[in-house]
């Protein structure tokens, strides 16, 4: 509950993530980064500028984190949204030929599987610092579709550890 008061360190934590340059911050940094959050300062950070810089090199690290030989002659598309504050916001990620595209948007394609979940779900999963079978179990993380497509995706993608 925001009881009003002023609280420094949230502020001091915002302002350190709004000045990351995201481009030189390593997967394992952000997972340690994504760790020491409380639920407050993710909420914070999920708006406007820094929401819209944080997903997009998030996403935009994905093709970078794919990992083909796993991914084998897989054909899916996988779409994803992130509930916030600011609103929903879609990207889809497209594995095919051993590749990994990554859009902003949602597309006519039919996805085989989409993954909704909130930005503080999203970071901490993405990060590794949370499990994606106790965040749909809570319903912290829904999904419509192929249920072991969502299951394997792990598998496809280096995920940090913190």
């Amino acid at each position: 509950m925001d009881d009003g008061t002023h609280r420094p360190e949230s502020d001091r934590v915002t302002s350190e993530i709004a000045s990351l340059d995201f481009a030189s911050v390593s997967p394992e940094e952000f997972a340690r980064i994504v760790k020491r959050l409380t639920p407050r300062e993710i909420k914070e950070i999920a708006q406007g500028e820094l929401r819209t810089r944080v997903l997009a090199e998030v996403f935009g690290r994905m093709d970078r984190q794919f990992r083909p030989e796993a991914a084998g002659p897989l054909d899916a598309l996988i779409r994803w949204k992130v509930t916030g504050g600011d609103g929903d916001v879609v990207y889809e990620t497209r594995i095919k030929d051993g590749t990994c595209t990554v859009t902003e948007g949602r597309s006519e394609n039919e996805s085989r599987v989409t993954l909704i979940m909130g930005d503080a779900e999203f970071l901490k999963l993405v990060s590794g610092n949370g499990n994606p079978v106790t965040m749909f179990l809570t319903r912290k993380l829904k999904l419509v579709g192929d249920a072991g497509l969502a299951a394997g995706l792990p598998r496809y993608f280096d995920i940090p550890k913190a």
